[in-house]
């Protein structure tokens, strides 16, 4: 077909995931409210495909109050068991738990630095990395910059930051650009430096 683009493999053969794909991922994002959807999803994600977590997105959003980290920062025990009961939701406690003390640590972060984006933002040296590869195979799990954003966050007190987490939270923010360089979105991202 002479109009059909081209995507990053990984996201082809479901509407959901090139949506996500072409509107939202790999774009630099400084938002602090977005910064911690993002960082709740992914720790959401482990040990899933990032698509079992995308269909649960706008689950994940009437269950948590929208992301709003305020509110989620006070969640009992007892509101923790309610969100475990909801099948809208991944209902594993250890990552409903790390949502609620993540949301307390990302509030703690923001208080002291004034912003959570520059605090995540300086795992890539405030600016988008530009890779280019050229296929998914070249595209790592872990870098230097992950490793070194995972042991900060774990010793800080963060749950789900393990590196590869890290480094998938770096893409989708668009602290690096793993659009591969046939990608239709490669070259958009690139130019939103800042």
């Amino acid at each position: 077909m002479a109009d059909e683009i081209n995507r990053c493999g990984w996201c082809l053969g479901n509407n959901l995931y090139e949506r996500y794909h072409d509107d939202e991922w790999g774009l630099p994002t400084y938002d602090d409210h977005q910064l911690f959807e993002l960082l709740l999803l992914e720790g959401a994600q482990a040990g899933l495909s990032w698509l079992t977590v995308l269909r649960k997105r706008e689950g994940y959003r009437r269950a948590l109050d929208g992301f709003d980290p305020e509110k989620i920062a006070l969640y009992q025990p007892a509101r923790v068991n309610e969100l475990l009961q909801n099948p809208e939701i991944v209902r594993n406690r250890l990552k409903v738990e790390s949502a609620v003390s993540n949301a307390r640590l990302f509030l703690d972060i923001r208080e002291r630095t004034g912003s959570f984006s520059n605090y995540v933002w300086q795992f890539a040296d405030h600016q988008p990395k530009q890779n280019s590869f050229r296929s998914l195979k070249q595209v790592p799990s872990t870098t230097p910059a992950s490793d070194r954003m995972s042991k900060t966050m774990k010793k800080q007190g963060f749950k789900f930051v393990g590196s590869t987490i890290c480094y998938a939270y770096m893409q989708a923010t668009g602290m690096v650009n793993d659009h591969l360089l046939s990608c239709f979105r490669y070259k958009e991202c690139a130019r939103m430096k800042n």
